[in-house]
């Protein structure tokens, strides 16, 4: 089901209780890191971003994968994401917003984790306000409607009992399968990508309709664009690989000024 969230410009916290507005400041919008220790020089640009590029916006929206896999809260206990945790809770430290939607490889981020990197976790998708404009955000999975294996492997994974009866698994075995599905997933990179995996027209027309929204943000096919569609606009997120080929990254960046997708400082 789709939800609304009005989002006021606000600092870190649940927005509207009691803070003061910071009309300025500008939302900025990221997805498909990725994060894992063997990908160094792009934890480096992550770092750079969060102290950095995003110390004077009002809130950072990920919008899904930001790490490679999540197999339960118990991933805390590892020290790069224990490393990666603390760097996100300086922003809520900071008095930005941070804002935390699931991706197809990270949807077991659960409390635990939101509480320790002081983020709000959002529902996919979600209808929000920002600067006047109603905007629709998702991860982008679930608009892959062509692709109908991967859609019922999504409900099923997604299902609650599911989860349960995978984070009763020692956390060895659900970690060996994680790195199972990655490696076929490295393999997988290396071929041309197939229409099928790209977000279908009924999905995003879909979208437009249930969000009553004239915007859509999403990530998870990274083919960074920002498409005219009959329904509005909608523009792709780019994922962030910079050890591997030619750099790709960047964020979306909204403010009084409009849309601006911007490339990694």
């Amino acid at each position: 089901m789709l939800q609304d969230k009005a989002l006021r410009h606000t600092a870190a916290g649940v927005p509207g209780e009691g803070k003061r507005p910071h009309a300025a400041r500008p939302f900025l919008f990221i997805s498909d890191l990725h994060l894992n220790e063997s990908i160094p020089r792009t934890v480096e640009a992550f770092e750079h971003f969060v102290r950095v590029t995003a110390d004077q916006a009002d809130s950072v929206f990920i919008l899904g994968d930001l790490f490679e896999y999540w197999i339960g809260d118990d991933m805390l206990a590892d020290p790069f994401v224990a490393r990666m945790t603390a760097l996100l809770r300086t922003l809520a430290e900071r008095g930005v917003a941070l804002y935390v939607m699931h991706g197809n490889r990270d949807f077991l981020l659960g409390k635990r984790f939101m509480k320790a990197a002081g983020a709000i976790w959002l529902p996919d998708p979600i209808a929000i306000t920002a600067f006047g404009t109603r905007i629709a955000l998702a991860h982008g999975d679930a608009l892959c409607t062509d692709d109908r294996g991967y859609q019922l492997f999504r409900r099923f994974a997604r299902a609650r009992p599911m989860q349960w009866l995978f984070l009763a698994w020692p956390y060895r075995w659900r970690r060996a399968l994680a790195e199972r599905m990655r490696t076929a997933s490295e393999a997988g990179r290396a071929r041309p990508p197939l229409p099928r995996y790209d977000v279908t027209a009924r999905g995003v027309a879909a979208l437009f309709r249930h969000s009553r929204a004239a915007t859509i943000i999403h990530g998870h096919t990274h083919r960074p664009a920002q498409h005219l569609e009959p329904g509005g606009t909608r523009w792709v997120l780019p994922d962030w690989d910079l050890d591997h080929g030619e750099a790709r990254g960047g964020y979306l960046r909204i403010d009084s000024e409009g849309f601006r997708a911007l490339p990694l400082d």
